[in-house]
């Protein structure tokens, strides 16, 4: 009598159940994604290639989300650049009316106060916690203050006391000739700005650069650091005329500051738009390989499909079913439990 007491049939719809619960979280995962729950069950000896697809789309969709870093970073340094562009603009503007006596010392001296100060702000720009012109060093301000008790401006003020024996606030300043200007800015500012002196004073950058892979097979540098050529003249230039240009040194020798700063905001103007035009070339390299990984990427995604997707309305359809069939068992369940022999015994 087992095989048709109500004990039986309740464990048979039991294990039915588990059978059909277990078919509706495939079912269900199936329906949701249009794709099959079970690859390795599905393709069986076509596994590996399903596999093989989407690792190497998995390895795309990385690149292509660290371009979309790269390219934030390159249109941030590329703002900034043209900041730079601006200020050493507007700095040989003020040189150019200076050099035709229309402009006082003091507004001269002051422009160039501004134009190292705004140098300074603008070179330790940073972009989610890095900082754009620093190289590899990303987490340390590329550029120090030239103010008066940093290194720079110290190593400045002693190069001329140690060039002329006095500070240029010492009347004496006023007998110093152009020849003698022009040899101190060749011979001990031109070093500290253009040679050794410049990461030993005024820099923490790195000359290396970031580089980063752009495509699966491509990489190149994706940042511009704040040692290039263009950034230190300004930046001498700047620094000559904010140190100068107010003290008692002689009007020659004033002029011959004028002069130098002109040549080296021309050549700092040159030497910006050179980078800018670099980091141009590097946008649209990211770019393209952004454009070409996602057109890769489509297609990985079209081949998984054909391998893995399911047709969504049967895919429904056995969810509903077996939804229907659950709850059938479980009231049929429900009853059986309910029948006893007790109930007919009198």
């Amino acid at each position: 009598m087992t095989f048709v007491s109500s004990a039986a049939l309740t464990n048979a719809m039991r294990y039915q159940q588990m059978r059909m619960q277990a078919d509706l979280v495939k079912a269900t995962k199936e329906s949701s994604t249009g794709k099959v729950a079970d690859v390795g069950l599905a393709l069986g000896g076509r596994t590996a290639q399903s596999v093989t697809f989407s690792r190497d789309l998995d390895r795309l969709n990385v690149v292509v989300d660290s371009n979309g870093l790269v390219a934030a970073r390159l249109s941030s340094t590329q703002t900034s650049l043209g900041q730079l562009s601006s200020v050493a603009q507007t700095f040989l503007s003020s040189l150019t009316t200076a050099s035709s006596g229309d402009n006082s010392d003091s507004l001269t001296q002051s422009t160039g106060q501004t134009t190292i100060q705004q140098l300074t702000s603008i070179l330790n720009t940073s972009v989610n916690g890095e900082y754009l012109f620093a190289g590899t060093n990303t987490d340390v301000k590329p550029i120090n203050d030239f103010t008066a008790g940093s290194p720079a401006k110290a190593a400045f003020d002693a190069s001329f006391v140690a060039k002329f024996g006095f500070p240029p606030s010492d009347p004496a300043a006023a007998n110093i000739t152009a020849a003698q200007m022009d040899d101190f800015i060749t011979n001990d500012v031109t070093p500290q700005f253009l040679g050794a002196g410049w990461q030993t004073n005024m820099s923490n950058a790195t000359d290396q650069q970031i580089v980063s892979r752009i495509a699966l097979n491509e990489t190149t540098e994706t940042s511009t650091g704040a040692n290039s050529d263009g950034i230190r003249k300004l930046a001498m230039a700047a620094a000559l005329v904010s140190s100068l240009m107010s003290t008692n040194i002689s009007q020659a020798a004033k002029d011959t500051i004028i002069d130098h700063s002109q040549k080296l905001v021309g050549e700092a103007l040159s030497g910006i738009a050179q980078v800018q035009s670099q980091t141009g070339i590097v946008q649209k390299r990211v770019s393209d390989a952004s454009d070409r990984m996602k057109t890769q990427i489509d297609l990985f995604e079209r081949h998984i499909l054909d391998l893995e997707a399911v047709d969504p309305a049967e895919a429904a359809t056995r969810v509903a079913n077996l939804t229907q069939h659950i709850e059938t068992s479980f009231a049929l369940t429900a009853r059986l439990q309910q029948l006893s022999l007790l109930n007919y015994l009198t």
